[in-house]
């Protein structure tokens, strides 16, 4: 008995224990995006106002 509930209770913080894991993986990859995005948002930026500026010249 005691050993089937020490089992169950080893599961359950193995699986604990993963959801943890994953949602940390999860957020520091959602960050990557984040700066990435960024980083592609500013040179899209700027190659459209430097086009804008060969433009008006």
């Amino acid at each position: 008995m005691n050993s089937s509930i020490m089992l169950a209770c080893a599961v359950l913080a193995s699986l604990g224990l993963g959801v943890l894991v994953a949602y940390g993986v999860c957020i520091a990859m959602f960050g990557i995006f984040e700066m990435h995005a960024r980083q592609v948002a500013g040179n899209v930026a700027r190659r459209v106002g430097a086009s804008a500026q060969v433009v008006k010249s």
